[in-house]
Parts: structure tokens; C-alpha cells; sequence
């Protein structure tokens, strides 16, 4: 007797002695396997895509059974559809390995945020200038916000000078993606990693 597995569940022909994978979501029950086939005619490929000829299904699924492998319904929308004998289990590990491996590639880019001030002093300028060329270099995105307090709203210029300096201190690990905007007593900009290739 089948039983589930992480692909799906898997049910029991008697006449057979196979399974056929049933997917849990809408895009694995798409892909049909075995008895699962209603197609009359298929155009059937080996496990290494090389053509077998146009039969019925009945054949195919016997042709798949002989090699102890399935066939899979892999072009639907073809005439006649087209299936391919292979191993349906190997071919779902796999292919969740490669997606697993795909995932780790892939770089999550997040949105740092960093604060300063017009009073900032040296040593405050350079930690933060720090952290900011850190987030940069590791693929994030920074955004470097102003804020005036009191009087400083009637010395924007010094706010937008300090930012224009940071920007200009991060230029080898970072490009302007968006300039400074000003949202009520806050100024801010985005920063964005330099790609790869422009380093």
C-alpha cells in the first residue's frame, strides 16, 4: 500500500501494482502520471528525450511499467499530448533539491535604515558611515534619514549638505537611488548597492 509522501499522495492501483502521485496544490495536480492519463494517443520520449513514436496510452504506460518507471504527462496541450517514461520520484527530489539550491543563491535585499542628525559629530558620522558601507557591501539597500528639530527646518541646507556627503563617502560601494526628499521634518535618500560587475 502508498502512502503520502512530501509530493503528495500517492494511490494504490491493485491491477497494476503502481502508484500514481497526486500533487497537493494546484500546480503539482497538473502533472498527470500513469493511470491518471486519460489521453487515448500520446507521443511517448525516453528518459533521455529521445523519441519513441506516437501509441496508445495503454502501451505507453506497459512500455514505462517493463523499465519499472512512469510515464509522465509533460505536454498536454500537444497532438497528440506528449509523455515521457522516467522515474517520477528521482524526478520530484530533484527538482526540489534544485529549488532548495536556487533559494540559498538567491540574495534577500533588505531596506537598512540609518539616522542622522545636523548636529552629528565626527566620531557619531564615521559608526554610522560604517554601518551604512557594511549594509551596502552586503547586497542591502540603505536609507539615510534627516531629521530637524526646532530651528535646524530653517537650516535645510546643512541637512542636505551632510546627506550629499554621506552619498558622496559611500560612492564606491553604493549609487543613488532615490535623491533627497523631504517629508515634513525628515529628509531622507535612498542608497543602493553597486552591482557586482560595476565594483
Amino acid at each position: 500500500m502508498c502512502r503520502g509522501n512530501r509530493f503528495g499522495t500517492l494511490f494504490y492501483f491493485a491491477n497494476t501494482g503502481r502508484c500514481v502521485s497526486i500533487g497537493t496544490n494546484a500546480k503539482e495536480a497538473q502533472t498527470l502520471i500513469n493511470e491518471a492519463i486519460e489521453a487515448r494517443e500520446v507521443r511517448v520520449v525516453n528518459a533521455e528525450g529521445q523519441p519513441l513514436g506516437i501509441m496508445s496510452s495503454r502501451e505507453a504506460l506497459k512500455l514505462a511499467y517493463e523499465k519499472d518507471l512512469d510515464l509522465v504527462l509533460i505536454a498536454p496541450q500537444a497532438q497528440p499530448p506528449v509523455c515521457k517514461i522516467m522515474d517520477y520520484g528521482k524526478f520530484c527530489f530533484e527538482k526540489q533539491k534544485r529549488e532548495k539550491e536556487a533559494k540559498k543563491k538567491q540574495q534577500t535585499v533588505e531596506l537598512k535604515e540609518i539616522q542622522l542628525s545636523c548636529r552629528i559629530d565626527t566620531h557619531d558620522y564615521e559608526t554610522k558611515l560604517n554601518q551604512a558601507r557594511k549594509f551596502l557591501t552586503s547586497g542591502n539597500k540603505v536609507r539615510v534619514v534627516m531629521r530637524f528639530r526646532g530651528r535646524e527646518m530653517s537650516h535645510m541646507s546643512i541637512g542636505r549638505d551632510l546627506l550629499d556627503k554621506f552619498l558622496a563617502d559611500t560612492q564606491d560601494v553604493g549609487v543613488c537611488d532615490k535623491k533627497p526628499v523631504l517629508d515634513g521634518r525628515f529628509m531622507s535618500m535612498v542608497i543602493n548597492p553597486v552591482p557586482a560587475k560595476a565594483k
